[in-house]
């Protein structure tokens, strides 16, 4: 299939164009995301459009460095009651951001965006809803000593595809949206061009 440029240095998302046979290279796109959320967030702005927003300044960023080749961004969040739950910068942090979805239901979105001379050409964005175990405070712990810190700065407190499985008692939506990449629509796109 097409050549695309990964606008991200997530390990999963690699992975799933891998899976496929997606051929992609990785050249990571190092936005300042905080920055972002909170200039977005100050104008009131959805966890959606954040999403979208971040997804398609990482694909135009590189896709400006790479003329006529197709750049991907790729961005989630949490969207918890309209409140955006960003990935933890700490330990600390992370318990207290389980602690606040502890058994309650939250949507992870995930927007993609195709970028090509700088430009984005096709987006897409998609919504799982998760519904979190009420658990204690020890266990939630516990599901955290398992977490490398490599993962849990990467991807959110929570790998769906691993140990995360265990924190929830229900999960609606495409399990890749949740892992980050909702490679179907990706592919009926790139099957087009």
């Amino acid at each position: 299939m097409v050549n695309i440029i990964l606008a991200s240095k997530s390990k999963i998302r690699k992975e799933i164009l891998d899976q496929n046979q997606i051929l992609s290279e990785v050249e990571p796109s190092n936005v300042n995301e905080d920055d972002i959320k909170k200039s977005l967030l100050s104008k009131n702005a959805t966890p959606e459009i954040i999403s979208k927003n971040l997804a398609e300044l990482k694909a135009n960023k590189i896709s400006q460095r790479n003329y006529d080749k197709l750049v991907l961004g790729a961005d989630s969040v949490i969207d918890l009651n309209k409140e955006l739950i960003s990935k933890p910068e700490s330990r600390e942090e992370a318990l207290n951001i389980l602690k606040k979805l502890n058994g309650k239901k939250h949507y992870l979105i995930s927007s993609v965006c195709i970028s090509k001379n700088g430009a984005m050409i096709w987006n897409y964005t998609d919504k799982a809803a998760l519904t979190m175990k009420n658990m204690t405070e020890q266990e939630l712990k516990n599901y955290l000593n398992k977490i490398s810190d490599e993962n849990l700065y990467a991807y959110n407190v929570y790998q769906i595809e691993g140990e995360g499985r265990s924190l929830f008692s229900k999960i609606e939506g495409d399990k890749d949206t949740i892992m980050g990449l909702p490679i179907k629509k990706i592919k009926e796109y790139l099957l087009k061009t």
